[in-house]
């Protein structure tokens, strides 16, 4: 299939830069497979969920991962922590393949290698530093500078296991009160953990689909989801996705693109799983998402569940009636 069927013109004016007031007052698009489309908000969600099925969260929480500092020379060097490979180093993201000195703060400096890695010389409370320091790793496309507000909206609610550098954004849309609500209704919600890395939004450049391949990205699963899932479906029930992170874990673990690195009670492993349409899932019925960027593979894996067609007709519709699109924009339900 060519990337290029998965283009569309989106005006730059519906780009969310900032979310809505109150989370669960966003819009929701509710997509059903057979390409009907039902316009309503993200707070009466559990109206189209039943009693049985099952919700699925990543708790992958947000560190503020954008770095600033100083060379020797006083120039100005910006970088984005990606994974630390071991105590005080890091992958890095940055513009330009800088080596040397780095002055960040008073208490913080460090050693970067090539624009590429970064050796912090105080290791003992590098992470309480980081949060003192780093601003949260808002996307390019937002046109403006993080500020204190973004270190609680770029997170979800249920956030507990930091290592993500952005967002999965699906689930920025739930209040406890929206989570109390579904549960009270006899909803099964479950979490798992993928730690959101370059592999979720690095763009896919090749012409043919087939030909891109994913970045690995770290999640963890417990052992004995998988053995309820397989009782929801068993009754007749669906298990519903918060997010496309949400569902590269399931379907990464189920159809074993994996390499696990240790399994026990709780599985922890790394996937680089790449779901695209004519992909046959093991495990999600539903998904909940946000509206996403062209030729992205969080788009392409939303055509997985939805139909390609069906999608961005969805898409079209959306752009019409003015919905905000992507990390701070509005929510798509695929039933």
């Amino acid at each position: 299939m060519k990337t290029a069927e998965y283009d569309f013109f989106l005006p730059s004016e519906l780009i969310a830069s900032r979310p809505v007031d109150e989370r669960d007052r966003s819009r929701l698009l509710v997509l059903d497979r057979d390409g009907g489309i039902e316009h309503r908000s993200f707070f009466e969600l559990h109206n189209f969920l039943n009693p049985g099925d099952m919700l699925v969260l990543n708790n992958s929480k947000v560190f503020p991962a954008r770095l600033t500092g100083y060379k020797l020379t006083g120039g100005r060097f910006e970088m984005l922590l990606i994974n630390e490979i071991s105590p005080g180093l890091w992958n890095i993201l940055a513009r330009e393949r800088y080596s040397g000195h780095l002055t960040i703060s008073e208490n913080l400096s460090a050693r970067i290698i090539e624009g590429q890695r970064a050796f912090f010389e105080h290791q003992s409370d590098l992470r309480e530093l980081i949060w003192q320091i780093g601003k949260m790793p808002l996307p390019p496309y937002i046109k403006r500078l993080p500020d204190e507000k973004d270190r609680d909206r770029y997170q979800t609610v249920y956030a507990e296991r930091e290592g993500s550098i952005a967002a999965p954004t699906a689930g920025l849309h739930f209040t406890h009160r929206l989570l109390d609500t579904i549960a009270s209704k006899s909803i099964v919600i479950k979490t798992i953990t993928l730690h959101v890395g370059t592999g979720t939004f690095r763009p896919v450049k090749t012409d043919e689909l087939e030909d891109h391949s994913m970045e690995k990205e770290f999640f963890e699963i417990d052992h004995g989801l998988i053995a309820e899932i397989e009782e929801v479906k068993r009754r007749g029930n669906r298990v519903v996705a918060v997010g496309t992170t949400t569902t590269r874990t399931l379907e990464g673990y189920l159809s074993g693109r994996c390499t696990v690195a240790s399994f026990n009670r709780t599985v922890k492993a790394w996937t680089d799983i790449f779901i695209h349409e004519g992909y046959a899932l093991k495990a999600v019925d539903s998904l909940i998402t946000n509206f996403h960027l062209p030729r992205s593979t969080p788009l392409m894996l939303a055509s997985a569940i939805a139909g390609r067609g069906k999608l961005l007709n969805a898409y079209r519709e959306a752009i019409s009636m003015g919905y905000r699109f992507f990390s701070y924009g509005d929510a798509m339900l695929v039933l």
